[in-house]
């Protein structure tokens, strides 16, 4: 079993898969947040180890090692490498923002105790794996856009339908959409980092 990292609920330019991953179960503890899952890909299966980035192999490997010797200091380096394969180009609102909480609730109702099947569509510019996740059938970003817990990045992803989900929930005033004037996550952490 191998870490893929975590996938963003992300939506992605291209249309042309070219991986798909067969996820094993999810964990809640993998549920960071409303837009946020680490995923496990059973090496087990040839097909899907083939799948597996070449650098999450070899820091997978290392990691094993490094906890073996216990090197907890590069065993946690080499984890920050192995989960931050995830980009979102859906945004929650942060946890302790308004609607956060029940991003990650929703989240965790959508995927806990089920296996995903995560489409791989190409890398972001930091190496990170772009993509869209599906569970029992039912495409997570499109549950999280109706039910008004995310916003879609139009200018990453093109796709008619997204759009049409995220106006939907706004024309219902649904989740944030209740607010008149939600914060944007982006915002708000950039007003954060320039308050440091």
């Amino acid at each position: 079993m191998q870490n893929l990292g975590s996938i963003g609920l992300v939506m992605t330019k291209q249309l042309c898969t070219r991986i798909i991953y067969l996820m094993m179960m999810v964990d809640e503890k993998a549920v960071a947040d409303g837009d946020t899952v680490t995923v496990y890909v059973s090496t087990l299966t040839p097909r899907e180890e083939a799948c597996v980035p070449q650098a999450v192999q070899v820091a997978t490997v290392e990691r094993a090692k490094a906890r073996a010797q216990r090197n907890y200091t590069k065993a946690d380096a080499l984890h920050k490498q192995i989960t931050d394969a995830g980009y979102r180009r859906i945004d929650t609102p942060e946890s302790s923002m308004p609607y956060g909480k029940e991003a990650k609730e929703e989240l965790i109702r959508l995927v806990v105790g089920k296996s995903l099947k995560v489409l791989i569509f190409d890398e972001d510019h930091y190496g990170r794996c772009v993509g869209d996740i599906y569970c029992n059938g039912v495409f997570v970003q499109e549950r999280m856009l109706n039910k008004g817990l995310v916003w879609h990045y139009g200018a990453n992803d093109k796709r008619p339908e997204l759009e049409k989900w995220e106006k939907d929930a706004r024309d219902k005033r649904i989740g944030l959409w209740a607010s008149t004037n939600p914060e944007k996550p982006w915002e708000w952490r950039k007003n954060c980092r320039e308050q440091r």
